[in-house]
């Protein structure tokens, strides 16, 4: 029962997810073309300054976690509630294994799969970034906010 319900919440999750936002892929592609930060490499959220302040391709890798509703089941501060700390899973997980898992999901673990929302989709690099520099504890706090 308790996974039916964790995946009925994932799935009302994604269903809710916000639609594609022009002018977030093009800050996105503004910041990658900048050298503000880097869709791979060992620090793909590039700058940080007092763990919280952070570039606008990380930005909306943060405002993607938000509109997906991630911390449903992976706590507000990615430590992980029903689902797994992915502080700690990004430890571990190459950035493809990382894509891989979130476009087909875990559905036997109650992850969803997110390849049909175009929202997540379209941002995995800035999500992927945003989760590594919380991982490497680089970003130290969950709510960020744009560099200044």
């Amino acid at each position: 029962m308790k996974q039916i319900l964790l995946l009925a919440a994932c799935l009302v999750a994604a269903s809710n997810t916000l639609a594609d936002n022009a002018a977030t892929a093009d800050k996105a592609v503004a910041a990658l073309e900048s050298g503000a930060a880097g869709a791979g490499g060992d620090r793909p959220y590039g700058k940080v300054v007092d763990g919280y302040e952070v570039n606008s391709f990380v930005m909306d890798g943060f405002r993607t976690w938000r509109s997906a509703a991630c911390d449903r089941c992976h706590g507000p501060n990615q430590e992980g509630l029903v689902g797994p700390s992915l502080i700690e899973s990004l430890k571990r997980l190459s950035k493809e294994e990382f894509t891989k898992i979130l476009a087909e999901g875990r559905l036997d673990k109650g992850m969803p799969a997110w390849n049909t929302s175009k929202n997540v989709m379209d941002h995995m690099d800035n999500l992927y970034a945003y989760l590594k520099g919380r991982s490497d504890g680089v970003i130290n706090q969950a709510k960020v906010q744009d560099l200044k």
